[in-house]
């Protein structure tokens, strides 16, 4: 299931662009790994949405999307530098949201997980967000959270999302809610389609 509404519409963006989605898909370090402590890390985290499509070739045939959905739009600056100082945000420690690009045993599991599901090693991993406040440069060009997760880091705002569907919309229902809202938009008016 779809907790949050940004996980449902980047799961619609992808299937837009052909992929194969799945949701919170539940990941946590192995016990048998060297570094795993009990009490840190029984818990399970997950992916937000995981993309597959078999007709891309490379690293972007697999997409791993964690959903940030702050009102506020996020902020690459300030949460790159909250998770170096160790800052504590909405009550715990700023890192833990992003546990997969600072902590090496999550990034392990995180890489096996989708392994396992897609049978690649390679992926792209996406930041989907509300929106980009600021220069993106500080999260997706950090080289450490790149050397933790062994995958390239992107940032995708809500807006990016519904720019690279409402192009592909027609007259046809469209087969998702983020494609079918949009159209619904355009048809009364919202978006330049039809006056209400």
């Amino acid at each position: 299931m779809k907790e949050d509404i940004l996980e449902q519409l980047a799961a619609d963006y992808l299937e837009a662009l052909g992929y194969f989605t799945l949701t919170n898909v539940k990941f946590r370090p192995d016990p048998s790994d060297p570094d795993y402590e009990s009490r840190q890390d029984s818990v399970h985290s997950d992916i937000d949405v995981l993309g597959y499509c078999p007709t891309r070739i490379g690293e972007d045939r697999v997409i791993a999307v964690s959903c940030k959905s702050l009102q506020e739009g996020f902020w690459p600056e300030w949460e790159v530098k909250a998770i170096e100082e160790n800052k504590i945000v909405s009550g715990r420690e700023a890192w833990r949201r992003y546990r997969e690009l600072v902590v090496p045993k999550w990034a392990r599991a995180f890489r096996k997980c989708i392994s396992d599901l897609t049978n690649e090693t390679s992926f792209v991993y996406f930041t989907a967000v509300t929106k980009v406040n600021g220069d993106r440069s500080p999260w997706e060009s950090n080289s450490k959270f790149r050397e933790t997760l062994g995958a390239e880091i992107r940032l995708l705002s809500l807006s990016e999302m519904v720019q690279a569907v409402l192009p592909a919309l027609s007259s046809t229902v469209a087969n998702s809610e983020l494609g079918r809202t949009l159209q619904l938009f355009k048809a009364s008016g919202i978006l330049g389609g039809k006056d209400a």
